[in-house]
């Protein structure tokens, strides 16, 4: 009778390890997924940021379908035209030309 109870209880400590088991498995994959979704929105909302408060490189490529306004806007230099004297048709921009940009910080 004694070996039979120590066989139903070392059964019984086998499927508490066991479920034990599982349940950490269960928890350390839950959290690695957890962990890799959080730094991945976390890059992006840490690039979003960098991006809007950057301001634009003091030589700006001009790129497809934009124009002198929307550069103004998106660099904060309304004065794009007076600091760029070979512009002579503000309305004549295409893609690759080269403008140079002025931030507010570095207008005098």
């Amino acid at each position: 009778m004694a070996s039979t109870q120590r066989k139903g209880l070392v059964l019984s400590s086998k499927a508490i390890a066991d479920a034990a088991s599982w349940y950490c498995a269960f928890v350390l994959v839950a959290l690695v997924l957890l962990s890799i979704s959080r730094d991945s929105s976390m890059h992006h909302f840490v690039d979003s940021q960098q991006l809007l408060s950057r301001p634009c490189d003091e030589i700006y490529v001009v790129g497809e379908g934009e124009t002198l306004h929307t550069i103004s806007d998106k660099c904060g230099d309304p004065f794009i035209v007076d600091n760029n004297p070979h512009i002579h048709d503000p309305d004549d921009v295409f893609p690759g030309l080269v403008i140079k940009i002025i931030t507010p910080s570095h207008h005098t």
